[in-house]
Formats: structure tokens, sequence, C-alpha cells
């Protein structure tokens, strides 16, 4: 009996369902997706979609950890360098999540709401709060600031940096503020941030 030939994904096509699957769950969110969206924007059958994901909470999943990788691991190897200071380590943070959220701007709004939506249990795959409290980083904090709970200034640091990007669209509509004005806005942030958290560290 002749052996079933194995078959070989086409790689191509993978990535493009991945790209369109992207784009949809960005535009509409994990609910109000369909894998017929989805197949639409790939440029692809309803068939050979559901051939290389099985179902479309595996495709979100994907895209979801993907999405959650890019947010949170921006500052892995930033928080975890011992040879920086507490300031670089605040330059650092500022510029790589001003630059990674420069370059995806929705990212923000799409990873909190889905999260929001019952996703959380994705975020633990990162085990990124265990990373957190581990840190060089939490534990210059903590020696800076020893009255003060590190995950307050954490909160302070992130809370600067990604809610300008959330509340984007408001800064747009009641400041008559354009794309362009708000990109100079977001790279004055770079030096503004780590200033105000200084601040912060010093004051009593």
């Amino acid at each position: 009996m002749p052996r079933k030939k194995k078959v070989i994904p086409d790689l191509s096509t993978e990535e493009k369902i991945k790209e369109a699957a992207r784009k949809v769950f960005l535009k509409k969110g994990y609910a109000a997706a369909r894998t017929r969206d989805i197949a639409e924007e790939a440029g692809i059958n309803l068939a050979l979609l559901n051939y290389y994901f099985r179902s479309k909470e595996k495709l979100f999943e994907l895209v979801m950890v993907e999405k959650m990788q890019k947010l949170l691991g921006v500052i892995a190897g930033t928080i975890n360098d011992e040879s920086t200071s507490l300031e670089e380590k605040l330059q650092l943070i500022a510029s790589h999540y001003i630059d990674m959220l420069t370059a995806n701007p929705d990212l923000p709004l799409f990873v909190l709401s889905e999260l929001r939506s019952g996703s959380e249990h994705l975020i633990k795959r990162f085990q990124f709060g265990g990373m957190l409290l581990k840190s060089s980083f939490f534990k210059q904090l903590q020696e800076k600031r020893p009255d003060i709970n590190p995950l307050q200034l954490v909160l302070t640091l992130l809370g600067n940096l990604l809610f300008p990007f959330v509340a984007k669209p408001i800064f747009q509509a009641v400041g008559n503020v354009g794309q362009k004005e708000f990109d100079a806005m977001m790279a004055d942030r770079k030096i503004l941030v780590p200033k105000w958290m200084k601040a912060i560290l010093k004051s009593k």
C-alpha cells in the first residue's frame, strides 16, 4: 500500500493568513471578527484557512501572544541589565516604548480591550510579573525609594508611556492635534518622562 504523501505547508500562504488575522483582529477585535473576514482579507477561500488554522480561537491566540510579546518584551532585556543605572534604565525604557508604540499605535488599546474580554490567561504565559519583581530595575526602585511600593512607580512610568497612545483620538479631536504634532509630542516624552520619574524618585 503506497505511503500517504506528507503535505508540506505553504509558508507564504500561512504568513498571508497571519497578516490578515492581525489586521482583522486589530480592527474588529476577537468577538466581531469572523474567519470569513480573515479569509477575504488574505485573498483565499475559507476551506484553505481552516486547513492551516483549525479555529478562530487558535489563530487569535497566535496573534494575541505575538502582540503581548511586542508590548511586554520590549523592556525585558533592559530591566534585567545589572550593568545600567536606574536613570539609564528609565531613559532606555521610555525610548524603546515610544519607538515601538509609534510604529504600532493601535497595540495598547487592542491588548487592553482583549484582556478585559477574557484573554488575561495569555499574560500569565509570559510570567512578566515574576520577571519584573526579580529584575534589577525593581531592586533599584526599592533601594532608591524604600518608602514607596515599586509597583506604584512602575504604574506611573507605564501610564506616562502608554496612556497617550490610548487617548490619541481624544487628543486629536479635542486638542486639534494632527499626526505630525502627536509624533513630535511623543518624541519629546522620551526626554520628559525620565525627567518626571527622576523628580518623583527625589521628592519627599
